[in-house]
């Protein structure tokens, strides 16, 4: 790229594209393992650096009004139209330029390529965040501090340190600070919290929500929980004597939350929530007698919407679902039976006898499975510990599957065979 400019910084720009010129088609195969490592290493210590002139730039651009020469409402604006970077790009260049224009400690340490542009914007927002009455050399204190711990830690690690960092640098006054921060993020956290799910038309619902700190740690924990890799790795065996090629055991961890958070819903007993118009807060599948013993017609929810046959079968044995099973003329045969559920001091028994999932090759232990009825309840099977065993959720869902047989041998382990 050609450039004239008069002014030293146009010139050094011109000069960094001459040269990058001199080594465009330069392959890169003769660098050695220790000249690579180097060069990476001072390619973002460059990029630094070039961040610091721009921010300079972008500040001095609203001085000379750079956003009128096409009429653009903010330099932000301007420049995303003129480097095709997108605005939300560009609007956080420009928060950068005017945080670095405020610190001039950490702007100077970004120009040297002591650290990288993320670091400076999380050490800039930390600061921006302290009081407004904090005393001149705390504040002073505070920034050197920041700039110090960027030599050793990421931009994760310092945007947690620097919301301590009065507790360094002020003790005195941090404790009170933090006090009236938390309660301001806690009282508009509460506030803000929403949740919103919308059906796809796919067989499938899509959501998103925000909710307080504590709280989304605490389903977090509880996700953890059903996704341990233990139980995720508890079906490897079966899962490759079923398919022609392995599958991993361990999936992105998005996969695995997912997974966890259908099974968490699954397990949520409705008798343990609040009653809407007098009734537990249940889901209620309607069915044919033909289908809820093997046959294939859908089922419908109380909302409408329709589910497979043996989704409607495996759901028959949980707790948070109400079948009602109808006969000729669409009348009710039955709706619920009582002690459809085996209690507590079964599934113990259950437990202490089965040592976890029965499903041949699957070691899930007895917590993360469900209670399964060797008679199906959906057959008028009763809930007996005899006629019982313990299917973790996947084996419960592979049960239910028309996909697939399955067989209980003398050992009272469960062999599953694809159906052909």
């Amino acid at each position: 790229m050609a450039t004239t400019a008069a002014h030293p910084i146009g010139g050094a720009v011109a000069r960094v594209h001459s040269a990058l010129d001199d080594v465009a088609e330069v392959p890169v195969w003769s660098m050695s393992q220790e000249a690579t490592a180097q060069t990476l290493v001072e390619i973002a210590r460059a990029e630094a650096r070039l961040v610091e002139v721009r921010s300079q730039l972008l500040s001095h651009a609203e001085t000379v009004a750079v956003a009128e020469t096409n009429a653009s409402p903010s330099v932000a604006v301007w420049h995303s139209n003129a480097t095709r970077s997108t605005k939300r790009e560009s609007f956080r260049q420009v928060r950068l330029a005017a945080g670095l224009s405020r610190y001039d400690v950490v702007r100077e340490a970004l120009g040297r390529g002591e650290m990288v542009a993320e670091q400076a914007s999380v050490i800039c927002t930390a600061l921006d965040e302290l009081p407004d009455d904090l005393d001149p050399s705390v504040l002073e204190q505070a920034t050197k501090a920041l700039v110090a711990f960027a030599e050793v830690h990421d931009a994760k690690g310092l945007r947690v340190l620097g919301r301590r960092i009065l507790e360094v640098v002020a003790p005195q006054v941090a404790e009170a600070w933090e006090a009236e921060q938390l309660d301001r993020e806690e009282r508009e956290a509460e506030k803000s919290a929403v949740f919103r799910m919308r059906e796809d038309g796919h067989g499938r619902i899509k959501g998103s929500f925000t909710v307080p700190l504590l709280v989304g740690q605490m389903l977090e924990r509880a996700l953890l929980a059903f996704a341990a890799p233990k139980h995720q790795i508890a079906t490897r065996e079966a899962q490759e004597e079923q398919s022609e090629a392995p599958v991993p055991a361990r999936r992105p961890t998005a996969q695995r939350l997912g997974a966890a958070f259908v099974e968490l819903v699954e397990r949520l007993d409705p008798h343990e929530l609040p009653k809407a118009g007098g009734v537990n807060a249940t889901v209620v599948v309607t069915m044919t007698l033909d289908s809820l013993k093997d046959g294939l017609a859908a089922a419908t929810l109380d909302t409408g919407d329709r589910i497979s046959a043996a989704t409607a079968r495996r759901l028959a044995c949980e707790a948070g679902v109400v079948p009602v099973v109808l006969g000729g003329g669409s009348q009710p045969l039955d709706v619920g039976r009582a002690r459809r559920y085996f209690t507590p001091a079964q599934r113990v028994a259950m437990g202490i006898r089965d040592g976890g999932c029965t499903a041949r090759g699957c070691d899930a232990p007895p917590a993360m499975c469900h209670a399964y009825h060797d008679d199906p309840w959906s057959c008028h099977g009763h809930t007996d510990l005899a006629r019982g065993r313990l299917l973790c959720p996947y084996h419960h869902r592979r049960i239910h599957d028309p996909e697939y047989e399955a067989d209980v041998g003398g050992d009272n382990q469960v062999s599953f065979h694809r159906r052909t």
